[in-house]
């Protein structure tokens, strides 16, 4: 698989990630077998970034990352972790906390469940307004230099914030939402990553499915599915956004491709300082997404798919609006 490399300073990483969050929570009950399986195919193609988060699942999909490295070298596997988020027993959410010691004690947490003396790339899952970015890269600056971990990396945060945490130390990538219907940081945060030397995963790449043609105006969100409740996913919105599906089936089919690949190659054709972080928690939904490698565009279909998914064209947000309030990211201007 094609290698890339994640900021100026960073690690090289095949050119697509797994992002492991739907096996342990937000899009309804997953099977676990068939999650572990699922990392296994991904590692055997060649896919050498798993990405996490400590609150998915409160914890378990961190120690399943840790079943599925059973047994395996785990120098060959990068894996990143997110942090700060607050949950209750109900599954709520209270905030984020960024707090130094807050922040030691998430890690311990983290290296534990994971069953790893280090973490590749360790983040915070968004800015936390009590707390100044610089205190929080500050502190992970002196978990790098203690071997706790190698990278640090940001998540949703905007322009200013990235220059700022960027003047402390090294970032290696900033994780934020990035696909055909998602394209706000082309604006602003891309230019400033690129000027900072700060690569992108991009996570969100088919929209949270909605763009990967397998979503019907018939396929319910039910329980704990993040999707009963976003914006894009809701009556005439849902509508909308499926009409520009088809338009993507049709170029899909002219390439050879599906609308999933297709997808997935556009994001990848961005700029090589970009990884697409795949959410697949199937076997037959990563063996899809991998095809996206072979799928050529050339630039005329890229100045298609760039006029027929121009910014803006999604209806609704990318998420509520009681979580567009802790975007940072988005408070930067760059659109939703």
């Amino acid at each position: 698989m094609e290698q890339r490399r994640l900021g100026a300073a960073g690690p090289t990483t095949a050119m697509i990630g797994l992002g492991c969050m739907g096996m342990s929570d937000f899009y309804g009950p997953a099977d676990e077998a068939e999650s572990i399986a699922t990392i296994h195919a991904a590692l055997e193609a060649g896919i050498t970034l798993l990405d996490t988060g400590d609150f998915y699942g409160m914890g378990h999909n961190e120690m399943l990352i840790r079943q599925a490295l059973a047994g395996r070298d785990r120098d060959r596997v990068l894996i990143s972790v997110k942090f700060g988020a607050l949950r209750d027993p109900a599954m709520g959410w209270n905030g984020y906390d960024s707090r130094p010691v807050a922040l030691k004690n998430f890690l311990t947490y983290s290296l534990r469940r994971l069953g790893v003396d280090h973490i590749d790339i360790y983040r915070p899952s968004r800015l936390d307004p009590a707390v100044p970015i610089e205190e929080t890269v500050g502190v992970l600056a002196d978990l790098v230099q203690a071997g706790y971990i190698r990278q640090i990396g940001l998540s949703e945060v905007g322009a200013a914030t990235l220059r700022r945490a960027a003047a402390v130390h090294p970032i290696s990538d900033l994780q934020i939402e990035y696909s055909l219907i998602s394209r706000g940081i082309e604006a602003e945060i891309l230019p400033v990553c690129r000027d900072l030397g700060i690569g992108i995963t991009a996570y969100g790449v088919l929209s949270r499915g909605l763009i990967s043609g397998h979503w019907t105006p018939q396929s319910a969100a039910g329980g704990q599915d993040f999707r009963r409740h976003s914006p894009r996913f809701q009556g005439g919105n849902l509508d909308a956004n499926l009409a520009l599906v088809e338009h993507l089936r049709t170029m899909a089919a002219r390439l050879g491709a599906t609308p999933a690949q297709l997808a997935i190659a556009w994001v990848a054709a961005q700029g090589q300082d970009i990884v697409p972080l795949v959410g697949a928690r199937r076997r037959d939904r990563l063996a899809e997404a991998l095809g996206a490698q072979d799928v050529a565009l050339p630039q005329a279909e890229l100045d298609e798919l760039n006029r027929i998914f121009a910014p803006g064209v999604a209806k609704g947000g990318r998420y509520n609006e009681a979580q567009l309030a802790h975007l940072d990211s988005e408070r930067s201007g760059t659109g939703r």
